[in-house]
């Protein structure tokens, strides 16, 4: 944070308890390319709305509390806006939120953290600019700790990246001769295609490629673009492999996921397998988010989702939590977790 906004005065009860509104709201957006991001208005110390960010395309959180609160009639002439991240400035799929905190009339302005994005940061200064009292650092441990792994690659310059694998319950991909098709049920494999449909990429390995020959489309219901297709590994990709079905796809002849993620304009890559490819991602610490199915299933034998990350012993281990409540989806289990931030 800045020496500036440490320099704040006391926040009032109702600012906190705005903001933590706020950040409650953030939690329901799904993770990706984009921060997760609350927002919430005050009248007189009175919560009037709550707004959050629903995904790539949506309306940002500032703007989806400012239309809760027109809905509801409020003079917002006489409003405090918190949001939990900085407003953006820059035109994206949506336009700058603070052009829509200035159209609105909104006096006063306050976000947790400031947004280390150089694109979409200068929010802050362009509503000072036009006269709105900004000021941030509100509840900015809690904001931070929420979107700990985003900033952490909005930091390094690389796509987020989304991790997933279906599972046995002893944590099986394949069977011992090599069938894999299919460990997880109808339900839980929509689900999948759903989440292909919200990233821009999606890659495999080149084993999972010669062994299953994906199409890696999103067959999701009402899919309006298919992300890119990636298959990372030396060997090359065969002339009548599935996902080359027309030109958007890309061949990445390397081992080292570090260079799989250099800058190509991509900001929220799926990782679906196999398990060479996942280890590797994992053992970089370059997995935000792990989402795991888990089939009511044994097979005793066959091969892991996940191979030799290099770790003697438990202290070393790579730590997740849950991001969401475990749900079901037909008999199949389903976990989101989220990495635990690095240790510097």
């Amino acid at each position: 944070m800045s020496g500036e906004n440490q320099r704040e005065p006391a926040w009032t009860p109702a600012e906190r308890e705005a903001m933590s509104a706020a950040l409650d709201a953030a939690r329901q957006g799904p993770r990706g390319a984009n921060p997760l991001v609350g927002a919430a208005i005050l009248i007189d110390d009175r919560l009037i709305a709550v707004g959050h960010h629903r995904g790539a395309g949506t309306p940002h959180a500032e703007v989806d509390a400012i239309d809760a609160a027109r809905r509801a009639g409020a003079d917002l002439a006489r409003a405090e806006l918190l949001v939990t991240l900085e407003p953006c400035g820059h035109t994206g799929r949506t336009p700058p939120c603070a052009w829509a905190i200035i159209d609105a009339g909104i006096p006063r302005v306050v976000h947790a953290i400031d947004d280390p994005n150089p694109t979409a940061a200068g929010g802050a200064a362009a509503l000072r600019a036009a006269g709105v009292q900004v000021r941030g650092g509100l509840l900015a441990p809690e904001a931070a700790a929420l979107n700990a792994r985003w900033l952490e690659r909005a930091r390094a310059h690389r796509p987020f990246v989304t991790a997933k694998t279906a599972m046995t319950l002893d944590g099986r991909i394949t069977a011992a001769d090599g069938t894999s098709q299919w460990i997880t049920g109808p339900a839980a494999r929509a689900s999948g295609h759903d989440l292909r449909s919200r990233v821009d990429a999606i890659l495999v390995g080149s084993g999972t490629l010669a062994a299953d020959n994906p199409r890696l489309t999103a067959r999701a219901d009402g899919a309006a673009r298919q992300p890119l297709r990636c298959v990372m590994g030396l060997r090359p990709v065969p002339s009548d492999a599935a996902l080359r079905a027309d030109d958007h796809w890309l061949h990445l002849p390397t081992r080292d996921p570090h260079e799989a993620l250099a800058d190509r304009g991509i900001g929220h890559v799926l990782v679906e397998g196999g398990a060479t490819v996942l280890t590797a991602f994992l053992a970089a610490d370059l997995v935000d988010e792990l989402v795991v199915h888990i089939a009511p299933l044994l097979l005793g034998s066959g091969r892991c989702a996940v191979g030799d990350l290099g770790i003697a012993t438990l202290a070393g281990a790579h730590r997740f939590h849950p991001d969401s409540p475990p749900s079901l989806l037909g008999d199949d289990l389903v976990i989101r977790y989220t990495a635990s931030p690095r240790a510097h």
